[in-house]
């Protein structure tokens, strides 16, 4: 007789699901002016309500679902961040719907199904487990880009993002196919220990893992799979942005961490080198490209880039130490973003969001205190001292230079 699966490892996920079922039937049925904020209020509620689940999970390692599933500390840590900069981006982006009067309570829905995606990702322990949390928050973040649909820019950015999103997507499947071709398995643990045992690595494998990694390069927009964060996040919404600039890369970054350091860890030999010149090439692309910027979003997506970078480097640690210094720097970076995107979402110009670098001249005089905080994150995000970012910056290559 089949046993039912422990559903515990996985409340907060179930919770999220059944949220967001439950809102969904409430938009289509309580038409209304005021039903997009009222769903989008309940949905940063059901984002905080899932964040203490997870808190009271314990970290303990558990799995369920055949295997399929796990949740650790780790999981535990990353699932706390990428809901509070889901449950804080919507909750800022609820003023930004009221002014451009998108009155479409989807929004709510698709970052709550967006952010399911990235807790199932974080928890992945099979391949096959990876790639559903995967599809199921890359779907709901295309149609995010192009959610303003009065707008060409929105639009262009939701077809070059789906278009090349496929095309990721489609890597990373190859990849994991030619892995489970090789190997016969596709829980991570199986393939550690097949991995392991093995007198020499399988080029299989190997070819396997290339594209697996390059796949998910392509998802935290490490050089040279970055193209296409730069156009999207310009042409996007500005709070749409700030949720792309933060949550799904943390997501991605999770599942880099997981995958590579578990069942691709005894092959470290063959993707260091690799992630250290994505992290090389990430940092020096990010540093000087955005140097001409003059779009604020343009500029932030460089920076994106550049933090991906340094974020890389706690990786090719591949040790506590490095993936120590990979929460850290999340945490940072999470705070540091959501500071940034809070001040421009606060500021219009002419009943528009400033978007352009020009547009914030002045700003000491009109509001110094908005100008002093951020100036104060800006520094952050540089690395300067005695700023969080800089620390953040510190650990990682602490790290590294003691491994």
């Amino acid at each position: 007789m089949t046993e039912l699966p422990n559903l515990l490892p996985a409340l907060p996920e179930l919770f999220l699901a059944c949220a967001g079922l439950v809102l969904l039937m409430v938009g289509v049925f309580r038409q209304g002016e005021t039903t997009p904020e009222t769903v989008g209020l309940w949905t940063v509620l059901a984002l905080l309500m899932a964040g203490l689940l997870v808190m009271t999970g314990g970290g303990e390692r558990d799995t369920t679902f055949g295997g399929m599933f796990v949740t650790d500390r780790f999981g535990m840590f990353m699932k706390c961040l990428v809901l509070i900069a889901s449950a804080v981006t919507l909750a800022m982006s609820l003023s930004w719907m009221r002014h451009e009067r998108l009155n479409r309570y989807e929004f709510s829905i698709l970052i709550l199904f967006a952010t399911l995606g990235m807790l199932m990702m974080i928890s992945a322990d099979d391949l096959m487990a990876m790639y559903l949390g995967l599809e199921l928050q890359s779907l709901s973040l295309y149609v995010l880009a192009a959610c303003h649909r009065d707008s060409s820019r929105s639009t262009e950015a939701g077809l070059k993002y789906f278009v090349l999103g496929a095309l990721a997507s489609g890597l990373l499947l190859f990849g994991a196919s030619f892995v489970y071709g090789f190997t016969g398995q596709t829980r991570f643990d199986e393939l550690a220990r097949i991995l392991a045992g093995a007198e020499g690595t399988s080029l299989g494998a190997t070819i396997g893992m290339v594209f697996i990694l390059a796949g998910l390069a392509f998802k935290v927009s490490a050089v040279p799979f970055h193209m296409w964060t730069p156009d999207v996040y310009e042409g996007a919404p500005t709070p749409v942005t700030a949720f792309f600039a933060v949550t799904p890369k943390m997501a991605a970054m999770a599942l880099l961490v997981r995958v590579m350091t578990g069942p691709f860890g005894v092959m470290s030999e063959q993707w260091q080198q690799v992630v250290t010149a994505l992290a090389i090439g990430s940092m020096v692309l990010g540093a000087f490209a955005a140097i001409n910027q003059t779009n604020i979003k343009r500029l932030m997506a460089y920076s994106s880039i550049g933090h991906v970078g340094y974020v890389l480097i706690g990786l090719t640690v591949g040790n506590v130490a490095g993936v120590r210094g990979i929460l850290i720097y999340l945490a940072i970076y999470l705070a540091m973003n959501l500071g940034v995107f809070a001040v421009i979402l606060s500021m219009r110009q002419k009943g528009r969001l400033v978007e352009e670098i020009e547009d914030l001249s002045g700003l000491s005089k009109t509001q110094p205190a908005m100008a002093a905080a951020l100036a104060a994150l800006i520094f952050s995000m540089a690395g300067i001292p005695p700023l969080a970012g800089f620390f953040g910056k510190l650990y990682v290559f602490m790290a590294a230079i003691e491994a």
